[in-house]
């Protein structure tokens, strides 16, 4: 077991040998480090002020290669860091004091006014270079690649344009840094830090297990059931900032490497519970565009850098963006526990609100995704008040398997319309023997409102969501039409857009 957590700060290896289980990377570089580039606004991961710069090796063994990846510092805590180079704003200035590209890039475009979300914006930008190799070289035709990238950094005062044109000329012109130089002695420095080894830190609020294998993790909850399981804290944290929640021990699964893995399997595409919402979505959408399309709006960046598959599964929550989609394609959920390993179908997981099919001293393992069926199509339509890192009023996933134009198969699960994920059974039987027309759309909003009795609350009134729940499968029918014109998501999903 080691008792220290490590990692780099810019170029210098800290080592941490106590801290308490919650403390934030903010407070952390604003307290101790006095590192106060990094700003604090919302504290809760919404408006990118304290966007920094994670650096990890990725890839199999032997062809690792450095990843750089935005997280919110706010909504991140200290031991999470174990393993990785964090950069900061302040890191980014040549030893001779000389700007970084993309901040001077900032200046020249005046892309700052009062400059407080500045920082955010510039280690968007930096992380952005870094993480589009294939595009360096190339004039951007889109804005898209930018717009995703900068979509979780907020500014009130500057305005966009001069922003996105400082990122239009940063990757249509890209410049090799002191990063781009030292990248090969960086790598060499993280897997160095890499090990076997439980860390466990404590402090005075409490204790932090971070774990290296799936064997000593589960011997760790077995040990600790009462123990607050992270992954990548994009709702903990906010017990901690917003609810000013005390949570002991917390046992955090981003060193169990074997959790971050995808495999095609004769079943599907197997995910593990580790593995990032970014990741997740790149994998999914090979599966099907509307399957990228929903993870793309998943948050912004910086929360699916961050967040993971299996922590938006466990979590249980019935707004969560990617438990119907899965349900709908009939996936498969692992758990496993020092006892052994089970597995059963997602939808069967959620048993009541804030209940799950888990006992205390399980965890979530992976998930297994079948691929769709000859015949089949799936449409996934997330209705929210923003496009961009929103959470859900409503998301509908379909998957319906045709044959002469005849529903043959219908699989159909919601969000938000219910105390957890779920099927719409009766839905489905409304569907099952009919065309895919208009025809069937008052049987299927009638059957709609025996399956679910939605609530109100502040994204949607009871009455909005079953309407706009039931209008969905319209928007499926119009959108199959072969007259229909091309949606924007299907512009994004073709091939010219890839």
């Amino acid at each position: 077991m080691r008792h220290a957590i490590r990692f780099l700060l810019g170029h210098e290896e800290r080592t941490i040998e106590a801290c308490d289980p919650t403390l934030t990377v903010l407070d952390w570089l604003r307290g101790p480090e006095r590192l106060t580039g990094t700003k604090e606004g919302c504290n809760e991961g919404d408006c990118g002020a304290c966007t920094v710069v994670v650096v990890r090796p990725e890839g199999p063994p032997g062809t690792e290669r450095l990843r750089y990846r935005t997280v919110d510092a706010c909504i991140t805590f200290l031991g999470m860091l174990d393993g990785c180079q964090l950069l900061t704003v302040e890191h980014l200035r040549g030893t001779d004091g000389s700007l970084h590209p993309v901040q001077r890039l900032m200046v020249e475009e005046h892309g700052s006014q009062c400059g407080f979300c500045t920082p955010g914006f510039v280690m968007s930008l930096f992380a952005m270079t870094k993480d589009l190799p294939a595009a360096r070289g190339e004039v951007w035709q889109s804005a898209s690649p930018i717009d995703d990238a900068l979509a979780g950094n907020l500014c009130r005062c500057t305005g966009y344009a001069p922003i996105v044109r400082a990122a239009e000329r940063a990757l249509a012109a890209p410049e090799v840094d002191a990063f781009d130089v030292a990248r090969d002695a960086t790598l060499a420095r993280l897997l160095a830090l890499r090990d076997d080894e439980t860390v466990a830190v404590s402090g005075p609020r409490g204790r932090f297990f971070a774990p290296a294998t799936v064997p000593a993790l589960t011997d760790l909850v077995a040990e600790y059931p009462h123990a607050t399981i992270v992954a990548g804290a994009t709702d903990v944290a906010l017990w901690v900032t917003k609810g000013l929640r005390v949570l002991d021990p917390v046992i955090w699964l981003g060193r169990v490497r074997d959790l971050a893995t995808v495999a095609d399997t004769p079943q599907g595409l197997q995910i593990g519970a580790g593995v990032t919402l970014a990741a997740a979505g790149a994998a999914l959408a090979e599966l099907h565009p509307d399957l990228g399309e929903l993870f793309r709006r998943h948050g912004a960046a910086q929360t699916r850098n961050a967040g993971t598959l299996g922590g938006n599964i466990a979590n249980g929550s019935p707004i969560g963006d990617a438990a119907p989609a899965l349900i709908a394609l009939g996936a498969t959920l692992h758990l496993a526990s020092r006892r052994g390993t089970r597995t059963l179908p997602l939808e069967d997981f959620f048993v009541a609100y804030g209940r799950q099919d888990r006992a205390a001293d399980e965890i979530v393992t992976g998930v297994t995704i079948p691929r769709l069926p000859d015949g089949a199509r799936l449409a996934v339509h997330k209705i929210s008040k923003r496009f961009d890192e929103d959470i859900s009023a409503v998301l509908g996933a379909f998957r319906l398997t045709l044959e002469n134009g005849t529903i043959r198969q219908a699989r159909i699960a919601y969000g938000g319309m219910a105390g957890t994920p779920k099927r719409a059974v009766q839905a489905e039987a409304a569907l099952v023997g009919q065309a895919l027309d208009a025809a069937v759309v008052p049987a299927f909003k009638a059957a709609l409102a025996q399956d679910f009795t939605p609530l109100s609350d502040m994204r949607a009134s009871a009455g909005y969501r079953l309407k706009v729940a039931g209008n969905l499968i319209e928007r499926l029918i119009y959108e199959s039409a072969p007259e229909a014109p091309e949606t924007r998501l299907a512009a994004i999903g073709s091939p010219a857009h890839a």
